[in-house]
């Protein structure tokens, strides 16, 4: 599918992987691309590894499995780099994010060799500056965006305002936090 972007999330259960792949299919299709957003179920529990997949795109999608071959990966927890192939199938014109406050030069060793573009994003700092907590999901929702360029900067922006509303009207605090933790993420990659 040509207009079709694709991404995976690796996390543990608990860290808000497949929250961030729904959170990212619901702003997408706010802004009109067709979308899915969906995990991979297993003997999921907390601190388990999970998977998450997205699939944007302008036009239809009619497939409907699991993303063998994306043009993105999204690791929520480093860690996961010495317990999951989290580079299989990905595409050497595509991009991997890692939750670390590494750089790329030490991340790079454990990639199996990946030769495309790798980023890292210390999700941790921006979480706890901008929230007072670790949830790196949103930090990570951000970083998806901008390094995928699946939509405009200020359009994601406007859309998670209105989506973070919703979602957290009964607890309209954190809604402050979790925006400025995707302004700061957007900051940080410096796309």
């Amino acid at each position: 599918m040509a207009n079709t972007l694709e991404i995976r999330w690796h996390g543990r259960g608990g860290q808000g992987a497949k929250t961030a792949a729904l959170l990212l299919a619901d702003v997408a299709f706010k802004t009109g691309k067709y979308v899915q957003g969906f995990p991979e179920y297993g003997p999921e529990r907390m601190g388990a590894p999970i998977t998450a997949y997205n699939r944007i795109s302008t036009d239809p999608i009619r497939v409907h499995s699991n993303i063998y071959t994306p043009e993105l990966v999204v690791v929520v927890d480093e860690t996961l780099l010495h317990a999951v192939d989290v580079t299989a199938g990905l595409k050497e014109d595509g991009a991997i994010i890692v939750n670390s406050p590494k750089p790329v030069e030490e991340i790079k060793p454990l990639l199996n060799g990946y030769k495309g573009r790798v980023y890292t994003l210390d999700a941790r700092t921006i979480s706890v500056k901008a929230l007072g907590k670790y949830f790196p999901n949103s930090p990570m929702l951000a970083a998806a965006v901008a390094v995928s360029g699946v939509m405009p900067k200020d359009e994601f922006i406007n859309e998670m305002q209105a989506s973070y509303e919703h979602k957290f009207a009964k607890k309209p605090e954190v809604i402050e936090g979790n925006m400025n933790a995707l302004k700061m993420t957007f900051e940080a990659l410096g796309l």
